[in-house]
């Protein structure tokens, strides 16, 4: 299995950077900088949505784009570990609403993140359809 990685620097304060392949983000509490769990609930919501499209790509669906929200919430207890997920997709113009569906759900069965995430918290999936 292909292996992956990324850097990170940092000053002596909660300020850095994520240095990947092919790309880098800010991380820390300034303005435009990214968080962890912003980070965790992007690296969540970009892998479902390659495994939801390469589904809706092999059933030929068509549909004019997507938008996804995940939100979550957090125990009381230390460590404070995830309790709550919820991701919330949009899609716009689908060729055919219950494939769409369907397609969402396999999504999120299949992407390794969310399995990994799933095994500290609940995971909802709601899906909008927008014409």
């Amino acid at each position: 299995m292909a292996v992956d990685k990324i850097k990170l620097e940092f000053s002596n304060l909660f300020e850095g950077k994520a240095i990947a392949p092919n790309g880098e983000v800010s991380i820390g509490s300034r303005p435009g900088d990214l968080k962890p769990y912003h980070m965790l609930f992007g690296a969540l919501g970009s892998c479902f949505y390659a495994t939801f499209l390469s589904i809706v790509k092999k059933k030929r669906l068509s549909f004019s784009g997507a938008e996804i929200e995940i939100s979550g919430t957090k125990r009381e207890e230390v460590p404070p570990t995830l309790n709550r997920v919820i991701i919330a997709l949009k899609i716009f113009n689908p060729s055919d609403e219950k494939q769409f569906l369907r397609s969402a759900e396999l999504g999120a069965e299949y992407c390794s993140i969310h399995k990994t995430v799933s095994k500290v918290a609940t995971i909802d999936l709601k899906v909008d359809f927008v014409y």
